[in-house]
């Protein structure tokens, strides 16, 4: 019987890991299509009928037929559908939802592009990676502030808000950004790093294609 969840991505990508991320989280097993961006495979027909803007990742539930784009979209639909890390409350949804978009829009672009640069996949000017470093400064200290007194980023329990910043900050090495001087942010990655499920990005999504275990 083949899994529920066929989830197409690349290794390399943090938005895929994510989705990866929570499917693991979950304890739900699921197949992974690899679609190689170097070569297009992502602006093919055949790939934009399943995922309308041309990225990654692409997330298919054959329980429904449903293909779900966007990482934050498909969290929020993994948390309703599975009834898992979607908060207890009514406010707890609100306040995960405000904690996707912040990321996406604070935290998110300076660690994804600046890791990009550093890799050799990105080309920025000097000053334009000191303003992505002073934003990922600005943001982490945000968190770090927030994270003070608490264990988790919302409520009390892991919630896809957790899942979608850690799936930011355990690319932070590769993008040579500093961590220690968070150290709430810091003992949060660790409770992160130690929950059944949890896999880091190195280890986790293949550069091929892989049948559910």
């Amino acid at each position: 019987m083949s899994a529920r969840f066929e989830l197409h991505g690349i290794a390399l990508s943090g938005p895929t890991y994510k989705v990866g991320l929570t499917l693991s989280f979950a304890g739900e097993a699921f197949d992974y299509v690899h679609v190689p961006l170097r070569e297009g495979a992502h602006k093919q027909p055949a790939y934009l009928a399943k995922q309308r803007f041309g990225q990654v990742p692409l997330l298919i539930d054959r329980n429904n037929g449903r293909h779900l784009c966007q990482s934050a979209a498909i969290l929020e639909y993994l948390a309703d559908t599975l009834g898992r890390f979607g908060g207890a409350t009514l406010e707890e949804r609100l306040q995960i939802r405000e904690w996707l978009y912040w990321d996406f829009d604070r935290l998110a672009p300076s660690v994804y592009r600046t890791r990009s640069a550093k890799r050799g996949f990105r080309q920025f000017a000097p000053e334009v990676l000191e303003m992505y470093a002073a934003e990922a400064a600005a943001a982490l200290k945000v968190l770090d502030d927030h994270l003070a007194g608490r264990s988790w980023i919302v409520g009390e329990g892991v919630t896809i808000a957790d899942i979608d910043v850690f799936g930011v900050l355990a690319l932070a090495g590769e993008a040579e950004i500093d961590l220690s001087p968070y150290a709430h942010v810091g003992a949060w990655l660790k409770r992160m790093e130690a929950l059944p499920g949890a896999k880091l990005p190195q280890n986790f999504l293949p550069m091929e294609s892989k049948a559910a275990a």
